[in-house]
Protein backbone atom coordinates (compact mmCIF):
# COMPACT_ATOMS: atom_id res chain seq x y z
CA UNK A 1 0.00 0.00 0.00
CA UNK A 2 1.59 3.27 -1.10
CA UNK A 3 2.32 5.76 1.73
CA UNK A 4 0.53 9.04 1.88
CA UNK A 5 1.71 12.67 3.43
CA UNK A 6 -1.09 13.61 6.33
CA UNK A 7 -1.69 16.56 4.14
CA UNK A 8 -2.66 14.26 0.97
CA UNK A 9 -4.84 12.13 3.35
CA UNK A 10 -6.38 14.84 4.65
CA UNK A 11 -7.27 16.64 0.76
CA UNK A 12 -8.33 12.87 -0.15
CA UNK A 13 -10.58 12.27 2.78
CA UNK A 14 -12.28 15.62 2.30
CA UNK A 15 -13.10 14.56 -1.80
CA UNK A 16 -14.76 11.79 -0.21
CA UNK A 17 -11.88 9.16 -1.90
CA UNK A 18 -12.21 5.81 -0.83
CA UNK A 19 -8.74 5.53 -1.21
CA UNK A 20 -7.55 7.52 1.40
CA UNK A 21 -10.56 6.69 4.11
CA UNK A 22 -9.59 2.78 3.50
CA UNK A 23 -6.04 3.97 4.08
CA UNK A 24 -6.50 6.33 7.08
CA UNK A 25 -8.53 3.34 9.02
CA UNK A 26 -6.07 0.58 8.24
CA UNK A 27 -3.60 3.15 9.78
CA UNK A 28 -5.32 4.28 13.21
CA UNK A 29 -7.27 0.86 13.21
CA UNK A 30 -5.70 -0.79 16.26
CA UNK A 31 -4.91 2.47 18.45
CA UNK A 32 -8.39 3.67 17.78
CA UNK A 33 -9.95 0.61 18.57
CA UNK A 34 -7.83 0.06 21.61
CA UNK A 35 -9.57 3.63 22.98
CA UNK A 36 -12.57 2.35 21.90
CA UNK A 37 -12.12 -0.85 24.00
CA UNK A 38 -11.47 1.19 27.13
CA UNK A 39 -15.36 2.59 27.23
CA UNK A 40 -17.53 -0.22 25.22
CA UNK A 41 -18.46 -2.94 27.49
CA UNK A 42 -17.12 -6.09 25.06
CA UNK A 43 -15.18 -5.95 21.38
CA UNK A 44 -18.35 -5.84 19.52
CA UNK A 45 -19.29 -2.21 21.19
CA UNK A 46 -16.00 -1.42 21.17
CA UNK A 47 -16.04 -2.09 17.03
CA UNK A 48 -19.13 -0.13 16.54
CA UNK A 49 -17.73 2.67 18.39
CA UNK A 50 -14.55 2.57 16.29
CA UNK A 51 -16.60 2.69 12.84
CA UNK A 52 -19.22 4.97 14.35
CA UNK A 53 -15.97 7.04 14.95
CA UNK A 54 -14.41 6.60 11.38
CA UNK A 55 -18.26 7.77 9.86
CA UNK A 56 -17.52 11.49 12.34
CA UNK A 57 -13.66 12.07 11.07
CA UNK A 58 -14.82 11.69 7.32
CA UNK A 59 -18.14 13.66 7.76
CA UNK A 60 -16.41 16.09 9.53
CA UNK A 61 -12.58 16.17 8.14
CA UNK A 62 -13.63 19.99 6.81
CA UNK A 63 -13.36 20.95 10.18
CA UNK A 64 -9.81 20.07 10.87
CA UNK A 65 -7.98 23.61 10.32
CA UNK A 66 -4.55 22.21 10.74
CA UNK A 67 -3.44 24.22 13.90
CA UNK A 68 -2.70 21.08 16.46
CA UNK A 69 -2.33 17.15 15.16
CA UNK A 70 -4.74 15.76 13.20
CA UNK A 71 -4.15 12.84 15.15
CA UNK A 72 -5.20 14.36 18.34
CA UNK A 73 -8.27 15.75 16.46
CA UNK A 74 -9.10 12.37 15.62
CA UNK A 75 -8.81 10.87 19.19
CA UNK A 76 -11.07 13.75 20.67
CA UNK A 77 -13.65 12.18 17.66
CA UNK A 78 -13.10 8.99 19.59
CA UNK A 79 -13.13 9.61 22.63
CA UNK A 80 -16.35 12.02 22.05
CA UNK A 81 -18.41 9.31 20.44
CA UNK A 82 -17.60 6.67 23.16
CA UNK A 83 -18.84 9.26 25.70
CA UNK A 84 -21.83 9.68 23.72
CA UNK A 85 -22.37 6.44 24.00
CA UNK A 86 -22.16 5.87 27.27
CA UNK A 87 -24.48 8.46 28.05
CA UNK A 88 -27.31 7.10 25.72
CA UNK A 89 -26.48 3.78 27.22
CA UNK A 90 -24.86 3.30 30.51
CA UNK A 91 -24.00 6.05 32.15
CA UNK A 92 -27.37 7.84 32.19
CA UNK A 93 -29.02 5.68 35.14
CA UNK A 94 -25.45 5.78 36.78
CA UNK A 95 -25.01 9.11 36.73
CA UNK A 96 -27.87 10.11 38.89
CA UNK A 97 -26.04 8.58 41.80
CA UNK A 98 -23.61 10.90 43.05
CA UNK A 99 -20.86 10.30 45.37
CA UNK A 100 -19.81 13.36 47.96
CA UNK A 101 -16.12 13.39 48.34
CA UNK A 102 -13.97 15.93 48.52
CA UNK A 103 -11.11 16.89 45.94
CA UNK A 104 -8.92 16.96 48.88
CA UNK A 105 -9.44 13.41 49.52
CA UNK A 106 -8.07 12.06 46.88
CA UNK A 107 -5.39 9.63 46.83
CA UNK A 108 -3.03 9.16 43.92
CA UNK A 109 -2.49 5.71 43.57
CA UNK A 110 0.21 4.90 40.66
CA UNK A 111 0.89 1.70 39.46
CA UNK A 112 4.37 0.23 40.18
CA UNK A 113 6.24 0.18 36.83
CA UNK A 114 7.04 -3.59 37.25
CA UNK A 115 3.71 -4.44 37.08
CA UNK A 116 2.96 -2.91 34.09
CA UNK A 117 5.49 -4.58 32.37
CA UNK A 118 3.75 -7.85 33.36
CA UNK A 119 0.49 -7.44 32.55
CA UNK A 120 -0.75 -6.96 28.51
CA UNK A 121 -3.05 -4.52 27.05
CA UNK A 122 -6.15 -7.75 26.99
CA UNK A 123 -5.40 -8.55 30.51
CA UNK A 124 -5.53 -4.28 31.66
CA UNK A 125 -8.18 -3.82 29.33
CA UNK A 126 -10.13 -6.71 31.13
CA UNK A 127 -9.07 -5.44 34.62
CA UNK A 128 -10.75 -1.85 33.95
CA UNK A 129 -13.58 -3.66 31.87
CA UNK A 130 -14.72 -4.55 35.81
CA UNK A 131 -15.23 -1.12 36.88
CA UNK A 132 -18.83 0.52 37.61
CA UNK A 133 -19.56 2.51 34.20
CA UNK A 134 -18.83 5.57 35.94
CA UNK A 135 -15.61 5.68 37.50
CA UNK A 136 -14.49 3.07 34.24
CA UNK A 137 -15.47 6.61 32.50
CA UNK A 138 -13.43 9.23 34.67
CA UNK A 139 -10.57 6.95 34.51
CA UNK A 140 -10.32 6.46 30.97
CA UNK A 141 -10.77 9.95 30.34
CA UNK A 142 -8.32 10.82 33.34
CA UNK A 143 -5.18 8.25 32.91
CA UNK A 144 -5.68 7.66 29.63
CA UNK A 145 -7.05 10.44 27.45
CA UNK A 146 -5.53 13.15 29.74
CA UNK A 147 -8.46 15.25 30.78
CA UNK A 148 -8.71 17.17 33.42
CA UNK A 149 -11.65 16.90 36.75
CA UNK A 150 -13.08 20.05 35.85
CA UNK A 151 -13.70 18.97 31.80
CA UNK A 152 -14.44 15.28 32.70
CA UNK A 153 -17.45 17.04 35.15
CA UNK A 154 -18.39 19.22 32.25
CA UNK A 155 -18.32 16.55 29.99
CA UNK A 156 -20.29 13.80 32.56
CA UNK A 157 -22.26 16.62 33.99
CA UNK A 158 -21.05 15.74 37.92
CA UNK A 159 -19.21 18.11 39.84
CA UNK A 160 -15.58 18.21 39.86
CA UNK A 161 -15.53 16.19 43.30
CA UNK A 162 -17.39 13.32 42.23
CA UNK A 163 -15.27 12.91 39.13
CA UNK A 164 -12.13 13.25 41.71
CA UNK A 165 -14.02 10.87 43.99
CA UNK A 166 -14.64 8.04 40.98
CA UNK A 167 -10.79 8.11 39.97
CA UNK A 168 -9.96 7.49 43.58
CA UNK A 169 -12.54 4.74 43.35
CA UNK A 170 -11.35 3.16 40.18
CA UNK A 171 -7.58 3.40 41.54
CA UNK A 172 -8.25 2.24 44.67
CA UNK A 173 -9.78 -1.23 42.77
CA UNK A 174 -8.01 -1.77 40.31
CA UNK A 175 -4.91 -1.40 43.00
CA UNK A 176 -6.63 -4.01 44.56
CA UNK A 177 -7.32 -6.25 41.47
CA UNK A 178 -3.25 -5.85 40.61
CA UNK A 179 -1.70 -6.94 44.14
CA UNK A 180 0.15 -10.04 44.18
CA UNK A 181 -1.18 -12.87 46.67
CA UNK A 182 2.36 -11.94 48.66
CA UNK A 183 0.69 -8.93 50.75
CA UNK A 184 3.65 -8.04 52.50
CA UNK A 185 5.02 -6.65 48.82
CA UNK A 186 4.29 -3.28 48.28
CA UNK A 187 3.68 -2.67 44.89
CA UNK A 188 1.96 1.05 45.47
CA UNK A 189 2.66 4.04 46.90
CA UNK A 190 -0.09 6.42 48.42
CA UNK A 191 0.16 10.34 48.06
CA UNK A 192 -1.60 13.35 48.76
CA UNK A 193 -2.46 15.19 45.81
Amino acid sequence: MPLYSEQEIINGCRKNDRTYQEYLYQHYYSLFLKICARYAKNMEDAEQLLNDSFLRIFHHVDRFLGSGSFEGWMKRIVVNTCLDYLKSKQLKNSLQLSHAASANDELQVPVNAEVLHHIEFKELLGLIQTLPPVSKTVFNLYVFDGFSHKEIGKLLEISESTSSWHLHHARTQLQKKLKPADNDTKLYEQKRV
